[in-house]
Order: structure tokens, then C-alpha cells, then sequence
């Protein structure tokens, strides 16, 4: 087996079964634990907003969000639906996930050091749709979905948007790595 197999084959929770902790979700609601692993790509249907204080970074009704076992919603905007002129790449700054790839950074040009997006320029084919879109760390923003203003996941390398249609518990608190 290779790296990338056993990467992927880690994860013990897969969507399959809600385990014993998991919130029960009510009408109109679903749960993180029902989303599966290796994750999935849904169009969002719903108007998307990324503020920077007063400015707008973002403004969509393309986005797509990424569902995967324990997390909220990531979601991705097409670049034409971002105000790149605010954005700024942060050289070299890369990540790897085992399902969707390489990832390259931006920062806002007015705090270039702090990661608040980041992309899949050349992502694995199962997720070719999120080529050249971006995602936006909620922690630093102000990011909207359907006019609700979105709660950030507790964790500094997570970036899951949390709004009243989705429960968790979340991936992101001390000790939930493995989940």
C-alpha cells in the first residue's frame, strides 16, 4: 500500500454511522456525522458573501461546498466570483490533503502573512470541480451564507463553515484529530 492509500485509510469514521456522541439532527438540519469519507462535492444553492470588514471579497451564487464526516461545510468560490485585487499569494506557503491535493495560500495585500484562502490549482481527478476555486478561512472573516453569518470551526487549520442547518460535534476541538 502506498502513502497516499494509507493516508486515506486512516480515518476511522466514515459517514456510515453516526456514532454514539453525535448531535441528532432536527427538521431541516443535517448531521456532519452523516457526511462521508472520502468527502463530496454538492452545489450550494444559496447566496454566498465574504466580507473583509466593510470591503467584500467574495460575492456567489456558483459556490460549492465540500461535505466530509465530522466537519462543516468548506465551501468554494469561483475566482470570476472573488475580488482577487484584494488577495494576495503567499509564496511557497503549501499544504497537502490526501483527498483533494496540493493547496497553494492567500492573504489579504492588507495582512500578508496570515492565511485566509487557499486553493487547488491542480487538485486529484475526483475533485477536478474545485479547480481554481478558492476557500475562505471563516476565523478572520465575516462569511455569510444565505444572509447568516457563518461560525468558524474551532481550529486554526480547519476551515468549516458552521450555520443552524448543520450539527456536529465538530472536528477542531483538542483531541478530535482522529475523527
Amino acid at each position: 500500500m502506498n502513502w497516499l492509500d494509507n493516508a486515506r485509510n486512516h480515518w476511522k469514521n466514515r459517514g456510515d454511522k453516526r456514532p454514539p456522541f453525535a448531535i441528532e439532527p432536527k427538521k431541516g438540519q443535517r448531521s456532519v456525522w452523516d457526511f462521508p469519507r472520502p468527502p463530496i462535492i454538492e452545489k450550494v444553492n444559496k447566496p454566498i458573501l465574504v466580507k473583509d470588514h466593510d470591503h467584500i471579497i467574495a460575492d456567489s451564487k456558483n459556490a460549492l461546498a465540500v461535505l466530509e464526516t465530522a466537519s462543516p461545510p468548506t465551501y468554494y468560490i469561483p475566482k470570476s466570483d472573488v475580488n482577487m485585487s484584494r488577495l494576495l499569494l503567499i509564496p511557497r506557503k503549501t499544504s497537502f490533503c490526501e483527498w483533494k491535493g496540493k493547496a497553494i495560500y492567500y492573504a489579504l495585500r492588507t495582512n500578508p502573512h496570515q492565511s485566509i484562502a487557499w486553493s487547488y490549482p491542480k487538485p486529484f481527478p475526483e475533485f477536478t470541480l474545485l479547480k481554481d476555486l478558492i476557500a475562505f478561512y471563516p476565523q478572520d472573516l465575516q462569511c455569510f451564507v444565505d444572509g447568516n453569518l457563518v461560525k468558524a470551526q474551532n481550529s486554526k487549520f480547519y476551515a468549516g463553515w458552521i450555520t443552524p442547518d448543520v450539527v456536529g460535534p465538530f472536528k477542531g476541538e483538542p483531541g478530535t484529530e482522529g475523527w
